[in-house]
């Protein structure tokens, strides 16, 4: 029986409310994505060791990656 009620006032909204529900949940999806992005970026320098890891054990003493743009280190293989 809740879920007839539910719909019912789904139904009864207006255009206007369901533009501000919208909003508030596109705010706080954007303010997730931001946290999220913030928290993976302070771990960004530990999961890039991780993963360029086998790369860098097999070049020779001495020498390090050079990568001359921003996507060329997904690109190695």
């Amino acid at each position: 029986m809740s879920s007839a009620n539910s719909s019912d006032e789904f139904e009864k909204q207006g255009l206007t409310e369901h533009l501000r529900e919208l909003r508030s949940c596109l705010i706080v999806s954007f303010i997730a994505v931001f946290v999220g992005f913030c928290l993976s970026y302070t771990v960004i320098r530990p999961i890039g060791s991780w993963f360029f890891k086998p790369l860098t054990s097999v070049l020779p003493e001495g020498t390090s990656l050079i990568f001359t743009s921003y996507q060329e280190g997904f690109f190695f293989i």
